[in-house]
């Protein structure tokens, strides 16, 4: 899984996704997180259609999308995949993830979709998404194949320090990948990051994905300009040194970005 991708979400517009896929392709991504949500935004043909515009070669590509939570017992779940497969246009779905652990979301029922799915060889990885400890816990217990990744909120304002701890076990080994890795706008006023920047010649928003980098988490920066994808592909040049770490682990501030009231984490 390549640890820079390209996420998609809040881009329900079928043009300006398809733009903002085919810029982020040619400027060199191959990690592209597309989703298909009945109450809020729809870009999976957008994003089918942009990798057959560019023509890069399927097995360059690491496509992962959701299973929304209203699709989550056993017979929904194939019902959707086979959906995006079509919207997509592609014969497999690197990674699919349980979107929230709500609506219809029962670990074993919905596991064992997505380990079928798996084994008839529909999706390469199972993911999910928005999990707490407590819950991943349950679902690496119940899961007949492995969960590849949980998809969750994090940058230096939320650094989900518990949660990468128990990702990072030997008896869990859990992918974390970052959605809203530069906060949605909410970095520049942070005067770590800042620090970090200039001492760099970067952005706050770079530093940020840096230090992702460094943490071991893959980042999936939503973007649709291409002065935007450019910067946070450059992110890539970025070097943090023990002490940039420190120093921005060191942000007592938080803020949760995404926090709807149904949240795991708000039970």
């Amino acid at each position: 899984m390549p640890m820079l991708g390209l996420g998609t979400y809040p881009n329900a517009d079928y043009d300006e996704c398809v733009e903002s896929v085919r810029r982020a392709l040619d400027v060199g991504y191959r990690h592209v997180d597309a989703t298909e949500r009945r109450e809020g935004y729809y870009n999976e043909t957008a994003v089918g259609d942009a990798v057959a515009q560019v023509g890069v070669p399927r097995e360059d590509l690491f496509v992962a999308t959701k299973v929304s939570p209203e699709d989550l017992d056993y017979d929904h779940v194939f019902r959707s995949v086979e959906e995006s497969l079509d919207r997509l246009g592609m014969e497999y779905i690197d990674l699919l993830y349980v979107h929230w652990p709500t609506g219809d979301y029962e670990v074993t029922d919905t596991l064992d979709a997505f380990a079928d799915l798996r084994e008839e060889g529909l999706i390469e990885r199972i993911g999910v998404s928005n999990f707490t400890v407590d819950l991943l816990e349950e679902a690496v217990e119940v899961a007949d194949e492995p969960i590849f990744a949980n998809q969750v909120e994090m940058h230096p304002l939320l650094p989900q320090t518990e949660l990468r701890e128990f990702c990072a076990r030997d008896d869990v080994n859990v992918e974390l990948v970052a959605y809203s890795p530069i906060a949605r706008g909410n970095l520049e006023a942070v005067g770590e990051l800042r620090e970090v920047a200039g001492k760099y010649g970067a952005t706050p928003e770079q530093v940020s994905l840096a230090w992702l980098r460094e943490k071991g988490v893959t980042a999936i920066p939503e973007s649709t300009s291409e002065d935007h994808l450019r910067e946070n592909w450059l992110s890539l040049g970025v070097e943090l040194d023990d002490d940039d770490m420190e120093k921005i682990d060191s942000i007592e501030e938080r803020r949760r970005i995404v926090d709807p009231d149904e949240a795991p984490w708000n039970w």
